[in-house]
């Protein structure tokens, strides 16, 4: 079990579902709301890590959007992203896809280009200073009308050399995703990869809409596809790459008990099942304590955590060429490592 938990925090990672504003700490919080004069709700780290108990998604999504609020400039968007790009690094993670929600911050007043400029500034700098590479993913929030979806495109659709994506977040349960069809076609046809958070709380009917319909290329969560045994198959067979997120299932209450959890499950099917921390501060931990967390609940091999490893690069988005030399790195490491 110690080597095995040393393979895992020593391996190369990739994190492909990484919401950037859930990775602000409470310290960082309090300190840039000292910085902007934002009045919270909250006066020691003690107070906001109690607020920390969810019930539900929607009850984590009004703790969320309150931290947000401490969000004004451009020195913050980076500030955020540095300070994650930071911990990660001595996590050995190598390349992370990472989601946005400008429209929590335009709805605010914050424009748009100065949530990206800090974001995309501190992942430039990551890359050169930090050898992490990445690709940015700008998200829609489901509970709004697809119009202000279309808005937030155009500001995307001007900054497309910094912006990879799009994806689909924020409450599921009563907003399908073929409320967002027109918004996802022109974005496809803008040249954007689409994803979409599908069968976290909604059913697996959500998740074959996002294919369909949304057209997706990943699926964000789709725990609940584990029940339609047809919709499984069809995953497996296409080799998509499923993002999972066990600590977050856990505090969201998805799951009652990580010993439940279906990353195996998915593994033996054959679907491409990756782990990713979702919004860390929030949920207890970032990969590495997914990863251990994971492990030590279902009892993972390290075949099985090889895996993980492995569908977390073939699942990227990178470029083939980066590809091949992440599975090299990671296939170094697998054999180098002590007792293999």
């Amino acid at each position: 079990m110690t080597d095995l938990h040393t393979f895992i925090r020593e391996m190369p990672k990739a994190e492909l579902h990484l919401h950037i504003e859930g990775t602000l700490e409470p310290e960082l919080m309090l300190e840039l709301a000292r910085r902007n004069d934002v009045q919270l709700p909250y006066e020691t780290l003690d107070d906001i890590r109690a607020a920390y108990d969810f019930n539900c998604l929607e009850d984590f999504l009004q703790v969320y959007y309150l931290g947000m609020s401490v969000l004004i400039t451009e020195r913050d968007f980076f500030d955020l992203t540095w300070a994650y790009l930071e911990k990660v690094k001595g996590q050995n993670v190598t390349h992370i896809e990472i989601f946005f929600d400008p429209q929590g911050h335009t709805e605010r007043g914050i424009g748009f280009d100065t949530v990206l400029g800090g974001i995309t500034r501190a992942l430039e700098q990551g890359n050169k200073e930090l050898a992490i590479t990445s690709r940015l993913i700008m998200c829609f929030l489901r509970h709004l009308p697809e119009e202000a979806a279309f808005d937030t495109l155009d500001h995307a659709c001007r900054c497309r050399d910094y912006i990879f994506g799009v994806g689909l977040d924020s409450s599921e349960l009563g907003y399908p995703p073929e409320n967002f069809t027109r918004v996802f076609a022109a974005a496809r046809e803008n040249g954007f990869t689409p994803v979409a958070h599908a069968g976290e709380e909604g059913p697996p009917g959500y998740v074959s809409q996002a294919l369909d319909v949304l057209k997706i290329e990943r699926i964000d969560h789709g725990n609940r596809a584990l029940e339609d045994p047809a919709l499984v198959h069809r995953i497996a067979a296409s080799g998509m790459a499923m993002t999972v997120c066990p600590l977050s299932n856990l505090r969201l209450k998805v799951v009652d008990d990580l010993t439940r959890h279906p990353l195996r499950q998915m593994l033996d099917a054959g679907l491409c099942a990756t782990v990713n921390s979702d919004d860390p501060s929030y949920f207890g931990g970032y990969i590495t304590e997914n990863f251990l967390a994971v492990q030590t609940a279902l009892s993972l091999d390290l075949a099985e955590i090889v895996q993980l490893g492995r569908n977390a690069i073939t699942g990227s988005f990178m470029s083939q060429a980066e590809k091949s030399i992440s599975l090299d790195r990671f296939d170094a490491f697998c054999q180098g490592f002590p007792n293999n």
